[in-house]
């Protein structure tokens, strides 16, 4: 049976206002020659050791690892890495949830980390400027971590809120690498890594 808060499995204290679990730092980028989505975790033919798996898909594809962690941790520990789940904090969902969600991505990232010794990227979320009061919580400093604008590309408002918390991870989070997750490349400041978004069933699952 899950246990839907997890509380039974780890308890962390955490930091912030909404004491958020404490996210791994990651000092070395992955060596992942190829990325994957979650929903080709179990079909895809390619090595795992050489695989990155990332969960820039919709929630209800990957609610599942928040309800069986164990399950999926033994799953995905035999990938090169992971980028922790994107679990949205959508500007239109009551804040409430995205504190939620923003919690369990962090949970999910410490866990997995110790309970399955997973090379979890940490995956940095945000919203409008009020978020910044508790979504860079937990998240390590001088880290390899990861982001995503997908989604976002297709409104000047959203591009606009995107580029002002990306400045603001960077100010705050220092990272020392960032892998992106994209299908439209830019300038942006820090040491960037693109990784091209596609929704290619081939590109994504097979040989």
């Amino acid at each position: 049976m899950p246990d839907f808060l997890n509380i039974d499995r780890a308890l962390y204290h955490g930091v912030g206002k909404y004491n958020m679990p404490i996210v791994y730092g990651v000092d070395n980028l992955p060596t992942a020659t190829d990325w994957i989505g979650f929903n080709y975790v179990k079909t895809t033919k390619k090595n795992p050791s050489d695989v990155g798996v990332h969960f820039y898909l919709k929630d209800e594809q990957f609610e599942r690892v928040w309800n069986f962690p164990d399950r999926y941790g033994e799953m995905l520990k035999k990938y090169n890495c992971v980028i922790a789940p994107d679990f949205s904090v959508y500007i239109n969902f009551p804040r409430a949830v995205q504190i939620y969600n923003k919690y369990r991505q962090n949970w999910l990232s410490a866990y997995w980390h110790e309970e399955f010794g997973i090379n979890v990227i940490p995956n940095v979320t945000w919203g409008y400027e009020d978020s910044y009061e508790w979504c860079f919580d937990g998240m390590p400093k001088h880290s390899v971590v990861a982001v995503s604008n997908v989604g976002c590309m297709k409104d000047k408002d959203l591009i606009e809120m995107f580029n002002k918390g990306y400045n603001e991870m960077l100010n705050r989070l220092e990272p020392k690498e960032i892998l992106f997750y994209t299908y439209k490349f830019g300038n942006y400041d820090g040491n960037v890594h693109y990784i091209k978004f596609n929704l290619s069933k081939q590109e994504q699952g097979g040989k």
